[in-house]
């Protein structure tokens, strides 16, 4: 009888330990450890981006059925991709002078020239396009429910650029860390996206000779305007320093009745190169904004 109270007293006292183990344990490894993998899960998500030549269509396509069934009008921010699902938002932005629209992917298309994207004529109008006939653009695809319209120009523009595994081809769209899109330090960024598909054409080849006519915008970084030349000449010589094949050169204009010198720096056809330009720069400690110039 002893014996069988002792037994069963460790059983119960075995049962009750287990029971406090199951009770407690899993729940307090459980909570840390979906944290854990919530945090180590989040570089692995990917954000798609294309680059390359957008166009755009307009009134002569007015009212006509899209390949997804709605019919196209020329007020609504849409656009024509050739595989993308429908729905599918995308924040578009020009290179050449760093606006932005969000679109909807809403027909197939287009099928000429190399090109990535055919845009509604209000989506190409903010963004240059419709003057020029096409504009290479940088697009990423966004949340279902960002605001259609004009956007402001991603801070990490400089970084979705540089990020291209093929920068010379006609045409890419790559992968990127999720991570990437709130990166605004360009310099940071040593990693290429993952690429997905590349044209096998190269830029050049298929840039249009109007784009050139009509498009000769470029850009610079300002990188000071001061009253005293002197101190203008000891920044462009710290710049001619560290980047000596860098363009460096101080323009005088009169400003306020002020004879004023600016130090200009480089001579960049598209805005991310300036931006990427500008930041490492200010690693260094010299400070600057990027303008747009003539390039003629």
């Amino acid at each position: 009888m002893i014996l069988f109270r002792r037994s069963t007293l460790l059983v119960l006292s075995s049962c009750f330990f287990l029971l406090l183990s199951l009770l407690s344990a899993p729940a307090h490894a459980t909570s840390r450890g979906t944290r854990k993998i919530a945090v180590a899960s989040a570089p692995s998500a990917r954000t798609t981006v294309l680059r390359g030549r957008a166009s755009w269509y307009g009134s002569q396509f007015q009212g006509r059925k899209t390949t997804s069934g709605e019919r196209y009008s020329r007020f609504k921010y849409t656009c024509a991709h050739k595989t993308l699902p429908f729905g599918t938002r995308l924040r578009v932005t020009n290179v050449k002078n760093g606006k932005s629209v969000v679109v909807r992917v809403s027909d197939r298309g287009p099928f000429r020239h190399q090109r990535i994207l055919d845009l509604s004529e209000i989506a190409a109008r903010p963004l240059g396009i419709t003057e020029c006939g096409a504009a290479t653009v940088v697009a990423e695809v966004v949340a279902d429910e960002t605001p259609l319209g004009p956007a402001t120009t991603p801070e990490n523009l400089a970084a979705l650029f540089a990020a291209d595994p093929n920068p010379d081809a006609a045409f890419t769209t790559y992968s990127i860390p999720t991570g990437l899109a709130v990166v605004s330090d360009s310099a940071s960024v040593d990693a290429h996206g993952a690429l997905i598909a590349a044209s096998i054409l190269t830029k050049g080849q298929v840039v249009t000779n109007a784009e050139v006519v009509n498009c000769p915008t470029g850009f610079c970084i300002q990188a000071g305007s001061f009253v005293d030349v002197a101190n203008a000449t000891a920044v462009q010589a710290r710049i001619k320093a560290l980047l000596p094949e860098l363009k460096v050169e101080i323009a005088q204009e009169l400003l306020d009745g002020r004879q004023r010198s600016r130090v200009l720096v480089g001579h960049f056809g598209e805005k991310p190169e300036a931006e990427a330009m500008r930041q490492q720069l200010l690693l260094w400690g010299i400070g600057g904004l990027v303008r747009e110039v003539a390039l003629r």
